[in-house]
């Protein structure tokens, strides 16, 4: 930031940040064509329109991308470094990055926020007055960030258009507090979800006064201005975490992600971890909840909503029983759609023989959905591997069939996180890289933010 800042790290958190990634700054295009496999029935082609990669010598991740009004985009993620594309901080600590790009992929601006503790940020949105609301978790106390309670707090920052801080509000208690996703609501305020650490909150953290559980579901309805409407906590005696959310047509909310718990609110629990939605009103009260998965791990990661009352959650499943059918590998990456009631329409299991996971999805305009992930695998559903994990994009359409994909990546570990189809129908997917061969252009340090565009 714009002070030094002194290393206050619990190397504890370090290695939960295992996905960290190191950026390279140079604005090269890929030369190589990365497998692309189309459905010769939808008549449906991509191909990519170029691969760049950006960052400093250390490690830098991006995690989130939408599109700007003037056709580029904005891309939030974290970075430890302090050179290359990162010029405005000078410790190695972990602060919120967003990087401001031309529609052709040229830097516009880079800035980060944070204090002299770790920052990771995790979502963007693009507001209503085409500024920009970033959320993630902060562990300082100083220079961007005006309080903390504890280890981890929720913390969201709104930027104007250019960049700067408009208000900033961090929320949480003495535990691990972490936020995931947020959108922007149809009043103008913001809803934020994630997880609280409800046992070292003492059980706060609910309006309702109801006290249980470990680490749960954390709703929290913010005003225009970044205060706090409600929060609801919900979950079991074990770990459940939230990872992302939709508003419904209804107003209420839709929240997603994984549930370890067999009690309290969880009443079907299928298995050790399942997909867990969480369905409340606009008053934060719980309407309906369901589990979907089988004796194994299984965790959604994204959610989607047709537009029609119907939503798709992508993740990944390590079952082969209850609601999972095809299983292919060691992990699949799985994906269901579901009605307002929660009920399954449909589910399908994608990938190979080894690890293939979905991190996220984005509604097309044709009514399909492009989703990104990555892929341990070259074979079934993956025609090749280029390396430790490579990036794995898939077009479906609103039945779950696959109407093109494509693979991504060099010899070491590539992953995709986010995911968009722009205004001219183009794809854009974020990701990171610690690649400098095949598919990747560049590799300026341990990881990098990398950015591929599919015409």
């Amino acid at each position: 930031m714009k002070t030094p800042k002194f290393l206050h790290l619990n190397f504890t958190f370090i290695i939960a940040l295992l996905t960290i990634i190191s950026c390279s700054s140079d604005d090269s295009t890929n030369t190589t064509e990365p497998d692309v496999v189309v459905d010769p029935d939808q008549n449906v082609t991509r191909t990519i329109e170029w691969t760049k990669t950006f960052g400093g010598s250390n490690e830098d991740n991006a995690l989130s991308v939408v599109e700007t009004t003037d056709g580029g985009y904005a891309i939030a993620g974290y970075t430890l470094s302090v050179d290359g594309d990162i010029t405005d901080k000078t410790a190695t600590d972990s602060d919120y990055w967003v990087l401001r790009l031309t529609k052709n992929g040229e830097i516009a601006w880079s800035k980060t926020y944070g204090g002299t503790g770790d920052e990771r940020a995790e979502k963007i949105i693009k507001t209503n007055d085409n500024g920009y609301a970033v959320v993630g978790y902060s562990r300082s106390a100083d220079e961007d960030v005006t309080i903390n309670a504890g280890l981890q707090d929720y913390w969201i920052v709104k930027l104007d258009t250019s960049g700067n801080i408009q208000w900033e509000k961090s929320f949480g208690f003495p535990g691990i507090d972490r936020a995931f996703s947020v959108v922007q609501t149809n009043d103008g305020g913001y809803f934020i979800t994630g997880f609280l650490d409800v046992s070292a909150s003492n059980g706060d953290g609910n309006d309702n006064g109801s006290k249980h559980g470990v680490g749960e579901f954390w709703g929290i309805k913010l005003d225009a201005s970044g205060n706090k409407v409600w929060r609801r906590y919900f979950g079991g005696t074990n770990n459940d975490r939230s990872y992302d959310v939709v508003q419904t047509e209804d107003n209420g909310f839709l929240m997603i992600g994984s549930s370890e718990s067999i009690d309290f609110d969880i009443t079907n629990s299928k298995g050790s971890y399942d997909f867990w939605a969480v369905k409340v009103n606009a008053d934060g009260t719980k309407v309906w909840e369901k589990s979907y998965g089988g004796s194994e791990i299984d965790v959604g990661y994204a959610i989607a909503t047709s537009g029609d009352g119907k939503y798709i959650i992508v993740g990944d499943s390590r079952s082969v029983d209850g609601d999972i059918s095809g299983a292919k590998g060691n992990a699949d990456l799985w994906m269901i759609q579901i009605d307002g009631t929660g009920k399954i329409l449909w589910e399908k299991s994608l990938g190979g023989t080894q690890f293939d996971t979905g991190r996220g999805i984005h509604k097309m305009q044709n009514n399909g959905f492009i989703i990104t992930g990555n892929s341990r695998s070259n074979d079934l559903d993956l025609d090749k591997n280029n390396g430790q994990s490579d990036v794995w994009n898939i077009m479906i359409d609103n039945t779950g069939k696959i109407l093109w994909k494509s693979t991504l990546g060099g010899s070491q570990a590539e992953f995709g996180e986010g995911c968009i189809e722009t205004s001219d129908k183009k794809i854009i997917v974020v990701g990171s890289s610690e690649s400098n061969d095949f598919d990747i252009p560049n590799n300026k340090g341990s990881k990098d933010l990398i950015i591929i565009k599919y015409k």
